[in-house]
């Protein structure tokens, strides 16, 4: 069965960074855009990141542009999400996601995680 299980979510200080993984199996994602999305309590889920699987291309919100890297490990299918310069609005659960097109809304996704929380302390 296709599964995404992302880890390293924890509690951090403003500032402070943190590594986000995402374990896909289950299915060839030769062919697929891989997503990390996120969602506070009371507000909606949100596009952070997104990478092809082959790496090519990469895209960002703008809310983490500049402080977020997403990238992927070929040899083990993960898909890395590295936070840096963490702020607390980053406090949010977050998902890791794939889909076979580029797009931002997150009813589109063929795959979801079961997420993993990160929370930023002021």
């Amino acid at each position: 069965q296709v599964q995404l299980v992302e880890s390293g979510g924890g509690l951090v200080q403003a500032g402070d960074s943190l590594s986000l993984s995402c374990a896909a199996s289950g299915r060839t994602f030769s062919n697929y855009i891989m997503y990390w999305f996120r969602q506070a309590p009371g507000k909606e889920r949100e596009f952070v990141a997104a990478i092809h699987w082959s790496g090519s291309s990469t895209y960002y919100a703008n809310s983490v542009k500049g402080r977020f890297t997403i990238s992927r490990d070929n040899a083990g299918n993960t898909v890395i999400l590295q936070m840096n310069s963490l702020k607390p609005e980053d406090t949010a659960v977050y998902y890791c996601a794939a889909d076979r097109l580029y797009i931002t809304n997150a009813q589109y996704m063929d795959y979801w995680g079961k997420g993993t929380l990160v929370t930023v302390s002021s």
